[in-house]
């Protein structure tokens, strides 16, 4: 493929070299008689005439290579080299346009885009790429646009992440050089790529979306201000949040910033623009922003300003933090106190307009967290931040939501810096704020517990919202100094006692008790408490447990859940673990669990989380039919089972309680092995998973297969044992009877065959038969395939670079009956004499037609053999016995491959689709999308005489265009197929595996 590169590099500097003769000679002939110099002119001709063989030698060089080579190795058995030769190709049609660049070679690269290895796919896009940026080319390529545009479309989905993100980038070429080409679906099939988890394909969407969206500026955009209401920036700031509100994925405006980030950064640096947008009335004819859409620009605006601060990508996209450059540091200053300067004034504003929503106030509270705190003293900002103060407090007023209430405590943790000289300002506000609190909730709650009255639903809302504004701020700040623990355990005691308490109440007041004893034991892990601390510790440790333990039989579930999450969180904090890292001082806190206590965790977990899914009512409020709540029901089972498998691996609870969670495991797998039998679906994702995981556990066996032999042999044994033990329940009578249960491991047990030694495949193939019977050999349901699909794996079927050698043997064999007479086109070959015995003494290399394995194809369909022609259905080149013959065949195996889209199924047979033979349209054809057959082609063992005495092909020839003055070269023109080529001995070259 190279030396055609180099071919096609000399081609075209002698074709420049014949245009500028030509251009020289008719200058020189039109001068008048008297200037004419003829001795020029018939040097000029000279050199024309030598030009003209040259190029002549090198276009039949040319042809050559391109017909023995490439029309071949294209579709070689070897991914590399399929993959050179379309790199190549592209190179070609890039360098010289004039000749290659047409609908004869293009169709070869939108073949190629349905190979089953992601580095073809991936050379394609890349050649492809290299056309689509130069302008000048793109009427050529409509063509092979409209036949070829659906896959493209389709591969931005491919399973290999940078195929998706390469066609993505072609994509958006596409679009650069016509709007017209890419319709509303396949631009929507694009979009949603920008909240993909991973973020090259996002950015590379995000880049797709900014050209669609934000690229196109009319004349009346001209004299709009840069900033502002009325900007060209708000306008493309509400094409965002439209944008944001029709993919219907709220939760995730994080992804959608950090797509944009690096095409549409100063867009989204606009902060002036966004408060214009949420603040400013709108001017008159234009229409205001609903809430939905000032919910959405708010949140828009909090991640942008989340990734200017933070420089790395939202959480489930990124590897981690990276070092940033000195440059990217000064800009994420810059951007800091740009940041704070602005929205130290405008945040105030905000509050008080939106201090009634709950999500608005939620996002806006986090702003300070991103904020240069000193910028409050540097720039005199500190009426602002009495003015923020004001309005944080009356959200703490007004509202009792959780998320809420937390946002307003991180606020103030973020203000109380102690290296700024606002931090006395802030701790007077915050302590006031706490002070007026804990006031309110013991008056409150001495009214409440008093005895002899029943406490009515005001007074139980008024300690409720109270408790909530105090345990959300106990989680960030130390609230030791007004003793809550007092206070909560009385409250919790006469809940147990009365068994009436709200269910409210009572979770957090346990948490509130739980931050209390965390935060005392943060002050006493410090060392400057007293020993007394350390004594009153442990009994509010060991007081609050035992009452968790006796929560532990409520009759409300959720608080039950409460009670033991809680109670697990804090066996594990004071286990043996709390006196590591040189934390002996802390020994006497060690709290171990009795045996009643983890009976009654381990009776928990068993009734509230291994139970069946429908029976599940915590917390879904009858709504059993909605997904969502079955899967928080899901997730909040797991974190229970969580919690407590921590307390088994750290020792903190008996080790062979661990025994109890395996037996309900057990328990729902055999379950479900009964539920599903042998009716489960081969090709879902979660049994696909199972096998590439299987696949990439066999690599790790490494390449010295002695080493490994003896793990490898236990291996295939076990498991053919594990899945034997059920073949009894195979009932041979009338040929009927279902597979055993665990008959599908043998299909992941096939990712080890090929770490077998030869001898040791024969060995354990014997052992295999040994729990065979006739009838079992016999059956062809779906159910039946994994049987069938270990059992092939198990026979002697040769690996690439084997089907390399073993195609070299057949490419002999066609140059050899290639140089005799042809037959007639009966579909029948004969091998030489004498070399059947060399195929049929292979050591089995090829396997007889009754478990022959598959070859290995790019599309997974096969040809009906209801269209075959009777004497097409056999092997070219394998001879078969009488019993062979009686033998009932195999159905194909199924080999889940790439996702493509395999909208045809017609193999390809000798160079060209075996169905477009007889379509007689020149350049692309219908059939151009079908995908390609990785035949078997000639090894690089054939000889050069055998590939030259093949050129019988009906193949395109390389005709190079002509040049612009020269009239007697005809244009070029792509051939037709010819369809008495698809019988020619030297076009089958491959070895034909046809199986009826």
């Amino acid at each position: 493929m190279k030396l055609m590169t180099a071919l096609v590099n000399v081609a075209l500097n002698l074709s420049i070299n014949m245009d500028n003769t030509q251009r020289q000679y008719e200058a020189e002939r039109n001068k008048v008689m008297a200037k004419r110099a003829n001795d020029r002119l018939e040097l000029l001709l000279q050199k024309r005439k030598e030009l003209q063989e040259n190029q002549d030698e090198i276009e039949n060089m040319m042809n050559a290579i391109f017909k023995g080579v490439f029309v071949h190795r294209y579709r070689d058995a070897i991914a590399e080299i399929r993959a050179i030769c379309i790199e190549e190709i592209g190179v070609w049609m890039k360098m010289y346009s004039d000749a290659f660049l047409n609908d004869s070679y293009l169709k070869y690269v939108g073949w190629t885009m349905h190979d089953k290895q992601g580095e073809v796919r991936l050379k394609c896009l890349t050649a492809l790429q290299g056309l689509y940026y130069n302008r000048e080319l793109n009427t050529r390529l409509e063509l092979f646009t409209s036949r070829f545009k659906d896959r493209i479309v389709s591969m931005t989905l491919d399973k290999e992440y940078d195929v998706a993100v390469q066609a993505i980038k072609l994509l958006t070429l596409v679009l650069h050089s016509s709007d017209e080409v890419l319709t509303a679906e396949d631009c929507e099939s694009v979009y949603h790529l920008v909240y993909s988890a991973h973020r090259p394909v996002a950015v590379a969407a995000g880049e797709f979306l900014y050209k669609k969206l934000f690229s196109h500026r009319g004349p009346e955009e001209e004299g709009m201000p840069r900033r502002g209401r009325q900007s060209v920036n708000g306008n493309l700031i509400k094409t965002t949040v439209f944008f944001f509100l029709e993919s219907e994925l709220h939760e995730h405006g994080a992804y959608l910033v950090d797509s944009l980030w690096e095409c549409a950064g100063e867009l989204l640096k606009d902060w002036e623009s966004m408060i214009s947008l949420l603040l400013d009335e709108p001017m008159p004819g234009e229409e205001a922003l609903t809430d939905h859409q000032e919910t959405a620009l708010i949140e828009i605006m909090l991640c942008a300003i989340r990734q200017a601060c933070e420089c790395h990508p939202p959480v489930g996209r990124g590897t981690g933090k990276r070092v940033l450059t000195a440059k990217e540091k000064k800009t994420q200053l810059d951007d800091r106190t740009r940041i704070t300067e602005i929205f130290a004034v405008a945040l105030p504003l905000l509050l008080a307009k939106y201090s009634v929503d709950a999500e608005k106030v939620t996002n806006l509270l986090q702003l300070p967290q991103f904020f240069d705190l000193e910028i409050y003293t540097t720039g005199r900002l500190e009426k602002h931040l009495e003015s923020l103060l004001r309005q944080i407090r009356e959200v703490v007023e007004k509202h009792t939501e959780t998320d809420v209430l937390e946002a307003c405590s991180m606020t103030y943790h973020a203000l109380c810096n102690e290296e700024f000289t606002i931090f006395n300002r802030v701790d007077i506000a915050r302590s006031q704020l706490l002070d007026e609190l804990v006031d309110k909730f013991n008056r409150l709650l001495e009214d409440f517990l008093q005895e002899g009255e029943e406490p009515d639903e005001d007074d139980a809302y008024q300690v409720l919202s109270t408790l909530k504004r105090i345990t959300a701020f106990h989680n960030a700040h130390d609230l030791s100094k007004w003793d809550l623990f007092t206070s909560n355990y009385k409250l919790l005691n006469t809940g147990l006692q009365n068994g009436d308490m709200p269910e409210q109440i009572v979770i957090h007041a346990m948490q509130c008790t739980h931050y209390v004893i965390l935060w005392h034991l943060s002050k006493v892990s410090e060392g400057s408490s007293t020993k007394a601390d350390m004594v009153t510790l442990r009994k509010q440790m060991r007081a609050f447990c035992l009452m968790c333990q006796s929560y532990l039989t409520s009759v409300n579930t959720t608080v039950k859940e409460q009670a033991f999450t809680i109670l697990c969180d804090t066996l594990m904090i004071f286990s043996h673990q709390i006196v590591s890292s040189s934390r002996e001082q802390l020994e006497a806190l060690i709290y171990t669990p009795d045996s009643s206590l983890q009976a009654e965790l381990l009776n928990f977990i068993l009734d509230h989380v291994f139970i069946d899914q429908d029976d599940d009512n915590n917390s879904t409020d009858g709504q059993h039919d909605d997904e969502a709540s079955k899967i928080e029901a899901l997730h909040k089972r797991r974190n229970l089972l969580a919690a407590y498998c921590k307390l088994i691996i750290y020792n903190v609870v008996e080790m062979n309680t661990g025994a109890d969670i395996f037996k309900q495991y057990m328990r729902l797998f055999n379950e479900m092995l009964s539920d599903l039998g042998c009716n489960f679906d081969r090709s879902s994702s979660s049994f696909c998973g199972i096998k590439e995981l299987a696949r990439r556990f066999s690599l790790t066996f490494g390449l010295d297969q002695l080493k490994t032999r003896e793990a490898i042999a236990m291996l295939h044994k076990t498991v053919k044992v594990f899945t034997a033990q059920y073949f009894n329940q195979f009932l041979p009578k009338h040929g009927e009877g279902n597979p055993p249960l665990n008959l599908a491991f043998l299909d992941i047990l096939s990712e080890f065959s090929s770490k077998l030694l030869r001898q040791d495949k024969k060995t354990v193939h014997l052992y295999l038969e040994r729990f065979m019977t006739f009838q079992m050999a016999l059956q062809r349901e779906d159910c039946w395939l994994p049987l069938i699909s270990y059992r092939n794996s198990l026979q002697a079927g040769g690996d690439d670079d084997t089907m390399s050698v073993i195609s070299g043997y057949s490419s002999r064999g066609s140059s050899i009956r290639s140089k005799k007479a042809k037959p007639a086109s009966t579909g029948k070959r004969k091998l030489p004499e004498g070399e059947d015995a060399v195929w049929m003494n292979r050591e089995q290399n090829v396997q007889t037609p009754v478990m022959m394995p598959s070859p290995h194809l790019s599309s997974t369909v096969l040809r009906d053999p209801k269209k075959m022609r009777p004497e097409e259905s056999y092997m070219g080149v394998y001879s078969m016995t009488s019993e062979q013959q009686q033998q009932p065949p195999l159905p194909p195996q199924q080999h889940h491959q790439t996702p493509m889209d395999y909208k045809y199924g017609t193999p390809f047979y000798g160079s060209k689709p075996f169905d477009s033979y007889d379509r007689r349209s020149s350049g692309l054809m219908e059939d151009d999308e079908e995908p390609i057959v990785e035949d078997v082609m000639m090894s690089s063992e054939d000889r050069l005489e055998d590939l030259n005495e093949g050129m019988d092909f009906d193949t395109m020839d390389i005709d190079l265009p002509p040049s612009k003055n020269r009239r007697e070269r005809s244009e070029l023109k792509p051939d037709y197929f010819d369809p008495s080529s698809i019988m020619d001995d030297s076009v089958g070259i491959g070895v034909l595996l046809r199986v009826k």
